[in-house]
């Protein structure tokens, strides 16, 4: 059943929206209440939805520690790209990455989660400075860095300014390090492109959710280049921990607790 088919349906019944949802993989119909308390998994199919940054920070940090931080950056159009003033301007997010400083297990920590429905989490100039900006706090509070990725890769509307934020982001977490402060990566579906290859992937703990895929070209692209069928599952995050990518899979109803029990290795209340 399509969604214009259950819509129509919802309004010959004289029903609100936002009371109903329905599962993107095995369109089964569930209350938006009960969806959002079993943390927008599927029970009937398992299905993890994405999440925006802040339903991601919701279920992720302690209730009401969240505070955030450079929250008035916006993106600026370099390149005067045809369209792209025009997608900035309809989005009610300012950009693809929220950060702050919360509290996790009452641990305190710099944290940052990207919102694949900003231009489907694309890293552009503003992402990779707000990051940037999260590491240095991180470095200023003595605070570990959790970072929740949801990217298609770099922005293509900003060009290399796009592809530059790559290496901006990886020398400041390379910094992090130097003051042995540590970084805990998140990997959600999907984590591609540039933000797979530089921040999502440097994490002293890699951490994926079930399913989530993570690469940097797509399988499609990859099976065309190199004229082989890829395994089953390649670049799922089931596989990439088998084969060592990624630490730990944690299923999203216990990644707060893992990310304490995590924190508690690396700091101190």
């Amino acid at each position: 059943m399509t969604e214009t088919l259950i819509e129509n349906m919802l309004e010959k019944k004289g029903l609100p929206e936002g009371i109903w949802t329905q599962c993107k993989k095995c369109e089964q119909m569930f209350l938006q209440k009960d969806f959002e308390e079993n943390l927008m998994v599927c029970p009937k199919c398992g299905y993890y939805a994405r999440l925006d940054a802040q339903k991601r920070i919701e279920f992720t940090a302690d209730q009401g520690s969240f505070k955030e931080i450079d929250g008035d950056l916006i993106p600026v159009d370099f390149l005067d790209f045809p369209g792209y003033v025009d997608k900035i301007k309809k989005s009610p997010l300012k950009d693809a990455v929220v950060a702050g400083e919360a509290k996790i297990g009452g641990y305190n920590v710099v944290m940052a989660a990207m919102d694949f429905s900003f231009m489907g989490g694309s890293m552009g100039s503003v992402v990779g400075e707000k990051i940037v900006r999260a590491v240095e706090r991180a470095i200023k509070r003595k605070r570990p860095l959790i970072i929740i990725s949801s990217s298609g890769g770099a922005r293509m509307q900003e060009g290399v300014l796009s592809l530059m934020q790559m290496g901006k982001t990886s020398a400041a977490l390379a910094k992090l390090a130097d003051n042995g402060l540590a970084y805990i990566s998140v990997l959600t579906d999907p984590t591609t492109g540039g933000v797979a290859a530089s921040f999502a992937m440097l994490g002293d703990v890699n951490i994926a959710e079930p399913g989530a895929l993570i690469g940097f070209a797509g399988p499609r692209v990859i099976e065309q280049t190199i004229r082989q069928q890829l395994p089953e599952g390649f670049q799922l995050s089931e596989f990439l921990e088998k084969h060592g990518m990624v630490d730990i899979v944690v299923e999203r109803k216990n990644m707060k607790e893992v990310l304490a029990k995590v924190l508690k290795f690396f700091v101190k209340k």
